[in-house]
Order: C-alpha cells, then structure tokens, then sequence
C-alpha cells in the first residue's frame, strides 16, 4: 500500500472519528435539554412534597392562578367579554399597610405588546396592573405566558397583578397540559424573548376575526385592580419619566388632599431608535432638536395642545416635584394624568379607535376636577404616531364613536344636573 493511499485512510477515519463524536455529543445535548425541560416543567407543575415544601410561594401562585381559571370568569356589563380578575397577583398586593397613600401604574395589551413589561419594569419598581386581551389561540397562551412570567421573573412576582379578558364565548383553562407552550423556556429572559416572537402580531386594533379591541374595559379591569390611592392609567407601550412614584407621593405627603384634582403628565412621542428619556432635562434635549414631539402631533394636534408645550418646556423646575399650572379642560383635550382612584371609570361603550380617552376626560370636566400640570414628570410614546400606519377600519370606527359621544355627552346633563360645565 503507498504511504499516500495509507495517509489518506488515517485521515479518513480522523474524520469519521469526529463526525460520531459529534453525533454523540448532540444526542447528549438533547437528552440533556429534553431533562431539563421536563425538569423545568415539573418545576412549574410538579406536586410532589420535596418540591412543594422548597417553593411553598410558587405552589400557592399556582393555586391561585387554578382557583381564578376555575370560577370562569364574569361578563362586563355587555355580557360580550368574559373577564377573569387578578389571574396572578404579585406579593405587593398582600403587603400594602392599611391607610398607607400608593401610586399604581394601570395598564393594557394585546400578548403581542407584552414584551413591552420588562423594559417598563425597569423604570417603574412600583405596582403594576396589567390587562390583557386575548383572542383565540392567544387566550391559552396569554394564560401560560402570565404564569411563566410569574414563576420565573422575581420582579414581577414582586410587583405585577395580572388579568384577562377575553370574548364571552371563549374561556381560558389551566396551561398544564400544554407542554408545547413552555418549550425552552428556563428564565425571565427567556419568557421576553417568546413574547417578542409575537410582537406587533397586529396592526394597532386589527384583530383577527374583525374583533373589537374594548380599551376602556381593559383600563376599569387594570384600575379595579389596585388598590391603590392614586393611579396612572398608560398604553403599553408608553414610558413614565423616571422616579415619578417617590417624587409625586412625596409632592402628595406635603400637600393638603384634594379630591377635585388630577395631576397632569405632559404626554410625547420619540423616535423608535431613540433612548428613552428619564428626566425633564434630557427629554428637552430631545425635544428642542426634533427627536422627541408632542404626543399625536401630526394625528391630532388639538388633541394634545392645551397641556400648553411650550410653557411646560420653559417652566422652571426647582428640583422637587411641583404643580407648575392649573388649566381647565377645553375640547378634545385628552391628556394623561395621576388621579385618586375614586375618579369616574372610562365609558366601556367605546371600544376600538377614537373618543375613548376623550370621553373620560370630558366627564372629569364635567364632574368638577382640575387639571394640575406637573412641573417635570411626564409620559412617552414610543415611536412617532404617523399617518397611514393605522389599520383599514380606523377612520370608519372614528365616525361611529364621534356619534357615540354625542350621545355620551348628552348622558352626562342627566349625570350630573347641578353641573354647569359642559363638554
């Protein structure tokens, strides 16, 4: 045999040698993560004593969540959505003290908006209430996402109370048995980076199926859920500058309560690949080169402008949390504000695109409340609102909740008949 033919072999079978290293090497792997994920499964599920008696904390959420799936739910006022409160509820709502003044943020989603919770956590360490919306398939994976961020985020066992709504006709069972929904998952980040593989699933309001998305059901169901004295009711994917919660309940302590007056958050907008900002400084910055703008400027600039930018920009800010000036509420006005809990609900009539904030704000004018502008705290949007990226059926849905709240302003003289104020 030639030296060159006898090289050749030993080459060939170093070759091969490594290929079946390498197929045993993935057929470990495999093994391995297929016995961590029915090791993490049976972390989520198990019942036996050694693991019950290890996690009593994840043992009770997970009773918690069965009790609540197990009720079935309630239907709101329209009998067409059924509604399951506090479907997990965070540690933070069993430690409030009795009598103790709390600022919770209120909020709500689609699933695919979700992934906008972790980086909202990172700003807000306070008491969250999230509702979401889920349709179909979504309703079974809304309910295994929740739990999975409530087992494996620490954060969010701390701090978030979660609920779902869903149609009527559809109900949301306990996601034990659907293995396929927990497939890798093995962490916190792991559980943002499945909700990211659902992100901007729709267009703004367009659900499969020509679903109505009811947004004011969905804020009354996060609101409901608090406890909390005061609340701000944001979308998902809007930011509060950073420190709001310490700094306005340290405004409140010092102040005498009023329960006519709720205090504004001038709202913006930023471009997408922007940074967000964390205080007043840095947002106008922003703001005097372009990259951030008043929310819904080139949407509805009336909708926004009686916050009154320009004088909110060039207010001096003394370093503490103030009111910086007191305006009264003008048409279509909409802004977002910290108010007592005591507030008057949204109008869940209005659902889908239009008058749904608007609304509520109109009621507040009417009902007798002030609107205090904050000296520096406020509120971004992500992204710049722009036209044309609104789904097909917004101009249609606009006109019929503009009739809507002809009629919901005609509701509100019978309401309150010892009011002067009209909308």
């Amino acid at each position: 045999m030639s030296p060159r033919c006898s090289a050749f072999r030993v080459v060939l079978g170093a070759l091969l040698l490594v290929a079946l290293l390498q197929l045993v090497y993935l057929s470990f792997l495999s093994r391995f993560h297929g016995t961590q994920q029915r090791y993490r499964f049976s972390e989520l599920f198990g019942r036996s004593g050694p693991q019950r008696a290890a996690h009593p904390e994840r043992n009770t959420r997970k009773e918690r969540l069965r009790f609540s799936l197990s009720t079935g739910g309630i239907f709101d006022h329209s009998g067409q959505y059924r509604v399951y409160k506090n479907l997990i509820q965070s540690d933070s709502s069993s430690n409030q003290k009795p009598g103790s003044v709390v600022l919770a943020l209120a909020t709500h989603t689609t699933i695919n908006n979700l992934h906008h919770l972790d980086s909202l956590l990172d700003r807000w360490h306070h008491p969250l209430s999230v509702a979401i919306f889920a349709h179909r398939p979504d309703v079974k994976f809304a309910t295994a996402l929740v739990y999975a961020l409530s087992f494996f985020c620490p954060q969010v066992q701390a701090l978030v109370d979660f609920h779902l709504v869903c149609l009527s006709g559809e109900t949301a069972s306990f996601p034990e048995q659907d293995h396929e929904l927990f497939e890798g998952l093995e962490d916190c980040s792991s559980v943002f980076s499945r909700l990211e593989t659902h992100r901007d699933q729709f267009k703004n309001y367009a659900i499969s199926g020509n679903v109505s998305y009811p947004n004011n059901l969905l804020r009354n169901v996060a609101r409901g859920g608090t406890e909390s004295s005061y609340v701000l009711v944001l979308d998902m994917d809007m930011m509060p500058s950073a420190d709001l919660h310490p700094q306005f309940l340290a405004m409140i302590s010092g102040r005498e309560a009023a329960g006519d007056e709720v205090f504004v958050l001038p709202a913006f907008e930023i471009r997408h690949a922007r940074k967000m900002p964390a205080t007043k400084p840095e947002l106008v910055q922003l703001y005097q080169v372009g990259e951030v703008r008043p929310f819904y400027e080139e949407l509805c600039p009336r909708c926004q402008a009686p916050t009154n930018y320009s004088r909110w920009v060039n207010s001096h800010v003394r370093g503490v949390l103030e009111v910086a000036y007191t305006l009264g509420w003008v048409d279509p006005w909409e802004p977002f504000y910290i108010g007592p809990n005591v507030v008057p609900l949204y109008d869940e009539n209005f659902k889908q695109y239009g008058f749904n904030r608007i609304s509520q704000a109109c009621e507040l004018h009417v009902a007798g409340y002030r609107f205090s502008v904050l000296s520096s705290a406020f509120v971004v949007h992500r992204g710049f609102k722009v036209q044309g990226e609104f789904h097909a059926r917004k101009d249609e849905e606009n006109k019929r909740n503009r009739v809507l709240f002809r009629s919901f302003k005609e509701g509100l003289k019978t309401k309150y008949p010892s009011s002067t104020r009209r909308c």
